[in-house]
């Protein structure tokens, strides 16, 4: 099947798709006039790779996974694995970085209400 094709039964824009490739997330052939040519596994890789995007992982680490994702071993499974927890060491920091941030916010809007409660109480 040809880009549009692939597109078409995963959703992923034809830009993301040539992204991916320039990633080494996913690899086509091509066809003696040079256009992209893909399979039946290849739609599944790609709703693999949006699965990933989606859970807020990097293309990077993603193509960390690649090996696993061609040709699954128990070795590569563990390299996988490890990828995958470090992805959610950063996420829960980054989701208590925005917890906290949220939690300050919420204090300085309590402050300014108060503020503006004893302000209208003097007019």
């Amino acid at each position: 099947m040809r880009i549009g094709e692939l597109s078409a039964r995963t959703g992923a824009s034809r830009r993301s798709l040539r992204y991916y490739e320039q990633q080494g997330l996913l690899v086509s052939t091509r066809s003696p006039s040079g256009q992209r040519c893909y399979n039946d596994d290849h739609v599944q890789r790609v709703a693999l790779i949006q699965t990933f995007l989606a859970a807020g992982m990097s293309t990077m680490s993603i193509a960390q996974m690649v090996p696993c994702m061609s040709e699954p071993t128990t070795a590569k499974a563990l390299q996988a694995m490890a990828v995958m927890n470090h992805e959610r060491t950063r996420l829960t920091s980054t989701i208590d970085s925005l917890t906290a941030a949220r939690e300050a916010l919420d204090h300085l809007i309590e402050v300014n209400r108060s503020f503006l409660a004893n302000t209208a109480d003097a007019a």
